[in-house]
C-alpha cells in the first residue's frame, strides 16, 4: 500500500519529503490541497478533512504509511531517514545529519519570514547581503567530501527533477508577498 503525502500545492515543507520519497523509490500518492485566492484564502480544502486524517496533531505536511501518521517535516524526514537507513552510518555522520537538519530548517525559516513579511522588499537586501555568509558555512562545512554525510549519489533526483509530477514552483503559499513564481 502506497504511503500518502499531503501538502498544499506548493513545495514548501513537502519539497525535502518529495525527494527523499523519490529517492528511495518509495510509492507514494500526493493529496494536495489548493488554497483560494485572496482576499480570504479559503483553506477549507484541508480544513475539511483537517481533523478526519487521525493525526495527532493535525498539520502540513502528513504522512501516511499504513498505521503510522505522522505530522511535522522534520519528524516525517527522520521517520524516512529511519525507516531507510538514511540518518547516517557512523556516529560523525549522524551527527552531521542532525546539524545539517536544523541548520537548513534555520536558514529555511530565514528566507520564509522575509518571503511572507508585507516589508519583503525592504528585508530582501539585507537578506541578500547576508546570503553568502550563510552559504560559505555550508561550504566549509561540505568540506572535500562529495556529500554533506555518506557518499550515497543522487540520480533519482534528477529523474525526478525533470519529471511532470516535480514542482518547481511556487515555492510559497499564495498569501506570501513572494511565492517564488
Amino acid at each position: 500500500m502506497p504511503m500518502t503525502l499531503g501538502y498544499w500545492d506548493i513545495r514548501g515543507l513537502a519539497h525535502a519529503i518529495r525527494l527523499l520519497l523519490e529517492y528511495t523509490d518509495t510509492s507514494y500518492e500526493e493529496k494536495i490541497y489548493t488554497m483560494g485566492d485572496a482576499p480570504d484564502y479559503d483553506r477549507s480544502q484541508w480544513l475539511n478533512e483537517k481533523f478526519k486524517l487521525g493525526l495527532d496533531f493535525p498539520n502540513l505536511p502528513y504522512l501516511i504509511d499504513g498505521t503510522h501518521k505522522l505530522t511535522q517535516s522534520n519528524a516525517i524526514l527522520r521517520y524516512l531517514g529511519r525507516k531507510y537507513n538514511l540518518c547516517g552510518e557512523t556516529e560523525e555522520e549522524k551527527i552531521r545529519v542532525d546539524i545539517l537538519e536544523n541548520q537548513v530548517m534555520d536558514t529555511r525559516l530565514q528566507l520564509a519570514v522575509v518571503c511572507y513579511s508585507p516589508d519583503f522588499e525592504k528585508l530582501k537586501p539585507d537578506y541578500l547581503k547576508g546570503l553568502p555568509d550563510k552559504l560559505t558555512l555550508y561550504s566549509q562545512f561540505l568540506g572535500k567530501r562529495p556529500w554533506f554525510a555518506g557518499d550515497k549519489g543522487l540520480p533519482k533526483i534528477a529523474a525526478y527533477m525533470k519529471s511532470s509530477h516535480f514542482i518547481r514552483v511556487p515555492i510559497y503559499l499564495k498569501l506570501a508577498t513572494w511565492t517564488g513564481k
